[in-house]
């Protein structure tokens, strides 16, 4: 039939059709959204939360090892000219 597309099926649906065949099923073909969707939501957002916190902890690491690495730069320099 032409104009009709194919259905394009994701990646993250072939695993979640090996998990449950059904649960597939029933989100693809019959349009049921599985129960718990806020409290997914909600741990996504925890997720997010922590990833910007590692993050953060990351750069501020960089920061640290960096403001050392001048102190100790300055410390050596001033006992050479001093």
């Amino acid at each position: 039939m032409p104009g009709r597309r194919t259905p394009t099926i994701r990646a993250s649906e072939i695993g979640e059709y090996v998990y449950c065949a059904r649960a597939w099923w029933l989100r693809r073909v019959a349009g049921l959204e599985p129960e718990g969707r806020e409290r997914r939501e909600h741990g996504t957002a925890l997720h997010r939360r922590h990833n910007r916190s590692v993050v953060v902890s990351r750069l501020l690491l960089i920061v640290a090892a960096l403001l050392g690495a001048l102190a100790l730069t300055l410390l050596v320099g001033g006992g050479v000219a001093g």
